[in-house]
């Protein structure tokens, strides 16, 4: 099945709320002529309005980075679902490494992230990767179907429309590292194979699944040639409009 491919950007906590703007208003120009796939841009918080407002015109859609499961209430330091909507998000990625790593965000709230986002209507970009010591041990395999299990817990196959899933081994977020292309190419088919135990033969075939790590402009041709790498999230590649427009323009 032919799958519409997805390419997102994670500006983590880089960008003023004018930087935002300029750099949201120049994907988009590079991602004008993409007619035949998806771009999507992830600011951080405090600029999400902005990026939002500047490619209202274009067909680059916006996700925040996080996203907490209730609708309102005591949760300081926390974003809802309707504020992030509120604000023109339509998605927002979760469980991503430095959530996990980072923050010590587990599978169950992970898990929480995931449905309250859904319930509330927020798309998702639910992120799975092994750290190099899990790799090293021969423990990937098991490590992504314990993460997907855990933070797909209760989503039903009809739900999974709205979750696109990112591999993203956490051994090369950031370090230059890149998986080669049979290893993620693996992985990818792993997952897909676990969906469609999870779930059903269609829901598996039609789920988008990127790769993440040190996705650049000099390897996003190779990856994008793989049966099931459907789009990339790509991290500091993203900040620059030049590089990320070649990503957004793979061959």
């Amino acid at each position: 099945m032919l799958r519409r491919a997805l390419i997102a950007g994670n500006w983590k906590m880089h960008m003023t709320v004018e930087d935002a703007r300029e750099l949201a208003i120049r994907v988009a120009e590079a991602a004008k002529d993409a007619t035949d796939r998806d771009v999507l841009i992830a600011p951080p918080f405090t600029a999400i309005g902005a990026v939002a407002a500047a490619v209202a015109e274009s067909a680059v859609t916006v996700a925040a980075q996080n996203v907490c499961w209730e609708e309102k209430g005591a949760f300081t330091g926390e974003i809802s679902p309707v504020m992030l909507k509120d604000q023109g998000a339509t998605a927002a990625i979760i469980g991503h490494s430095e959530r996990r790593q980072i923050f010590q965000e587990n599978d169950a709230l992970i898990n929480q992230r995931v449905a309250g986002a859904l319930r509330f209507g927020l798309a998702v970009v639910f992120c799975i990767g092994e750290t190099l010591d899990e790799r090293e041990s021969g423990q990937t395999l098991s490590v992504l179907e314990e993460q997907i299990r855990g933070g797909l817990k209760g989503v039903a196959g009809a739900e999974m429309a709205d979750v696109v899933i990112a591999y993203e081994p956490v051994w090369a977020i950031g370090t230059g590292k890149t998986a080669s292309t049979e290893q993620a190419q693996e992985a990818h088919a792993f997952i897909r194979r676990l969906l469609q135990e999870l779930y059903e033969k269609d829901v598996a075939e039609q789920a988008r699944i990127l790769y993440g790590g040190s996705v650049k402009p000099a390897n996003i041709d190779e990856l994008m040639a793989q049966p099931d790498i459907d789009g990339a999230l790509v991290g500091g590649a993203a900040l620059d409009a030049e590089s990320f427009g070649r990503i957004i323009n793979y061959k």
